[in-house]
């Protein structure tokens, strides 16, 4: 069985959901680098609807095993419980609870947009 057909029914839904999906808003600033970018909020703003309404649950649990820390963003078809996932690794850069919450949230940002 190919991944295509082992995950048809998701990505058909998928599909579905895309096509419905609108761009990620670049309402917050970057004081850093002097730009604009689309946070999480703009984000999930963007694509949860769509993903819902096709029966796509999104799931972004957090991870520590003998690779490091990450972040694993999951779709999974309601319907037929296909699920597709992937990594992103949590770079924290300071090792306290802020540190690691916005690792967190980058890493379910790019984890979202690169599924979506």
């Amino acid at each position: 069985m190919t991944d295509q057909t082992k995950h048809k029914n998701l990505v058909s839904a998928l599909v579905a959901a895309q096509s419905e999906m609108g761009k990620a808003l670049k309402d917050s600033n970057n004081p850093h680098f002097k730009s604009k970018y689309a946070d999480l909020a703009s984000v999930m703003d963007a694509c949860m609807p769509a993903l819902t309404k096709h029966g796509i649950a999104v799931m972004q649990p957090a991870f520590d095993d003998e690779t490091g820390r990450y972040i694993k963003t999951i779709f999974a078809h309601g319907e037929s419980g296909e699920t597709a996932e992937c990594r992103v690794p949590l770079i924290v850069s300071k090792n306290d609870m802020q540190g690691y919450g916005s690792a967190s949230t980058y890493a379910r940002r790019y984890g979202l947009m690169g599924m979506a």
